[in-house]
């Protein structure tokens, strides 16, 4: 997936073409203000779970199971250090 940089400014004077290039192309808009990313226009189709999601998924686990998920995901949240780019 391609990733572009636009500022506020030019993605507004170019609303339409983003629009179509990120639906047809698969581009994804970092949009930036005064340089700092504020937002991103990304393709619809990506799979995305939300937290609302993944609780309906865990409720659905029997409970060994989601008692041992709980444990793997304590023990990868002390390993793992949070991304240095806000946007992943």
């Amino acid at each position: 997936m391609k990733t572009t940089t636009v500022s506020v400014t030019e993605a507004a004077r170019n609303f339409a073409d983003c629009v179509n290039r990120a639906h047809y192309q698969g581009i994804t808009f970092i949009l930036l203000k005064n340089g700092s990313p504020v937002a991103r226009l990304v393709p619809d189709g990506d799979k995305v779970c939300t937290g609302r999601d993944l609780a309906e998924a865990l409720t659905e686990l029997p409970e060994d199971e989601a008692q041992s998920w709980q444990r793997d995901l304590r023990a990868a949240r002390k390993q793992l250090k949070p991304p240095a780019d806000k946007w992943r």
